[in-house]
This record gives C-alpha cells, structure tokens and sequence, in this order.
C-alpha cells in the first residue's frame, strides 16, 4: 500500500509502498477514504525537538481520517465490515487511576495514531476497536475527516456554559473557526474572534463571529468590546493559537471571574501576569483532545441538529489535494493562508 512516512530521524517525508498493516483480534482495518492535516503533523514532518521525542522512525504519520472498514478481528462485535468510521486518535491503557474512573482522556499513558505508532496517510490504518466512530450514512467523507478537530473545538467551546456569554476566541485557525460556530450554535451573546490572517477571519466570521480583529493591523480586543457596546470584559476566552502575546491581549480583556480554556499549544514557556488572573479570579484550564466519547455524542448531535453548524464545518476545509500532492497539502497548510487541508486516498 502506499504511505507517507518518516523513514530517518531528520526533516521530510516519503510517499512510499510498504506492506498492508495486520489486523489483530481487537482491531479493525480501515480503508482510509480522506485524511486531514493538522499543525501535529508539520510538526513531525519538520522533525523538531518535540517530534524526534514522540515518534518511532521509521513511522506513518496522520490522525485525523475518514474511513470503510475492510476487516474487523475476531472479538470485535460493535464494528462490522462495511462501516463508515472516523478514528479517536488517542489510544488509552484502560487501567490507569483516570481510565479506571471513566476519565480516558486524561489517560497518563496514551499513544496517539500517527504520533506514536502508524497513522492513517496510508491506504489502510489499523486501530483498536474502541477507537473507531460509526457514521450515519449522512457523514460525506470530508466532513467525517475532520471528526478530531471538530472534537478538539466542541471539547474546548463548550468547558462551561456559554449561554448568553460574551466570548473570545484567539486564534482563527480550523479549530478557532470551529469553535466559534459551536458557541454561536449554544447561545452566546456575542462572539469576537483574532488572529493575524484576513482569510481565516473571513471563515471565522462566516461561521458566526459577531466582529473578527485582525491583530497584525493593529486591531484590538479593546476595540472589538467598544464596536459591540460591551460595558465589561468577555466572560468565556478560548485559547487557540499558542501565541504568548494572544493570551495576554485575552486575560487583559476579560471579565472578573471569566473563565479561559486554553488548547493553542506554546512552542516555548512564556510569562504570565498572575495578579490580574488572581485578582480578577480568573479561571485557566488546560484542554487536550476530547472526551472520550462523551464529545463524540455531542458532536454528532449538534451536526444533526443545526444545518448552519454544518455548514459552517464544511466550510473549514478550503483544500483539498490527492495523496501523491502532498507536499502542495503541507506547503498549504505550512502557509497559514488556508482553512483546513484534506488528503484524497481514496
């Protein structure tokens, strides 16, 4: 079959052809459909710091995939051949204090498909059984792609109530894009959304955002609450973008007692002003992935629900390239000026 993998522990990639993986009793086998690309995977394709710590070269990389399932093992009775699925990419021990207690996603001992073992640029991926997501036959392929970052904004959108909220959201990348049609589509008030790319706000503003500020002109969140009439500051911040200076233009624009979820990963440790967060009682909680599979329900619910949250989640993909163009996918998605990229290896 053909995969893109990392054969040696430096920079790039290769589309090569290697054996098809071996379905074990509790997997599944799945023919990957679509494949979308993510920050993670520019990061192991450049090979940084955190990626030679994570991956086993030589290795596929990818997590987010759309599937058919093509082969299940022999004690596994929930998913049958045929089945359309989308992939948790998050493989937990289920024996750890938090697995034990029902909290999987805080697994201390996860590996991540395509991080930490074989993901899904290739034709066919195998995961475990209780990885798999069943579609409807409502889920088009594109849209079941990108079933993990929409997971990763509906996970980190909906940490608290947001009814009737004033939110921020830093960051107007796929997921802030995300995440600010999942907030419109659960009653806030007001949605304000930054970031640096006019092609990324437009999407944002597209899928719901009341005013988009584009930072990089000198535009603020000051600005924004005085064009909406805010009297207070925002009241729910979701960190997206990882950017030290976007955090602090949020905690300076927050309400007393207003609560932060932060998912943007910092690529280094960067200063906080901790008396504003004490002496506002601000609230910061850290996000990764989903719930398993507790977001899932919810996700699936909403886009069953809401037309415009649907719509608004197609709309997130501006890309889309076959498997042999993936060095055009990642120069794309490297760029910035783009939404979300979807890899064709159907």
């Amino acid at each position: 079959m053909r995969a893109l993998r990392k054969l040696t522990a430096g920079p790039g990639l290769e589309l090569v052809d290697i054996p098809e993986p071996s379905c074990g009793d509790k997997d599944v086998k799945i023919r990957v459909l679509r494949a979308g690309l993510c920050g993670t995977d520019l990061h192991l394709e450049a090979y940084d710091e955190w990626a030679a710590s994570a991956m086993q070269v030589p290795q596929t990389i990818g997590h987010e995939f759309y599937g058919e399932v093509v082969e299940v093992g022999a004690d596994v009775e929930h998913v049958a051949v045929g089945d359309r699925v989308s992939g948790e990419g998050h493989v937990v021990c289920g024996t750890c204090r938090n697995c034990r207690a029902g909290r999987k996603h805080m697994c201390i001992n996860t590996v991540g498909i395509g991080v930490n073992r074989d993901g899904a640029f290739a034709d066919y991926v195998v995961i475990p059984a209780t990885n798999a997501w069943v579609h409807g036959p409502d889920i088009e392929p594109d849209l079941g792609a990108i079933f993990d970052p929409l997971g990763n904004a509906t996970h980190t959108a909906l940490q608290w109530p947001v009814v009737g909220e004033d939110v921020v959201i830093t960051g107007a990348g796929p997921i802030g894009v995300l995440a600010a049609a999942i907030v419109r589509h659960a009653g806030a008030r007001r949605v304000v959304v930054s970031d640096l790319s006019d092609l990324r706000l437009s999407l944002a503003r597209a899928a719901g955002a009341d005013v988009v500020v584009n930072v990089g002109r000198g535009e603020t969140l000051a600005q924004a609450q005085e064009r909406l009439g805010m009297r207070e500051g925002f009241d729910i911040g979701l960190e997206m973008s990882g950017a030290p200076a976007a955090l602090e233009s949020m905690i300076g624009n927050l309400n007393h007692g207003a609560k932060v979820a932060l998912l943007g990963l910092p690529k280094a440790p960067y200063p906080i002003d901790w008396g504003h967060v004490i002496t506002r009682m601000i609230t910061l909680k850290g996000i990764y992935g989903r719930e398993m599979f507790e977001t899932w329900y919810l996700m699936g619910a909403m886009l069953a629900s809401s037309p415009q949250l649907r719509t608004a989640a197609t709309s997130v993909i501006t890309h889309r390239f076959a498997a042999e163009e993936w060095q055009d996918a990642f120069e794309a998605t490297r760029s910035g000026e783009c939404g979300k990229v979807v890899l064709d290896w159907s």
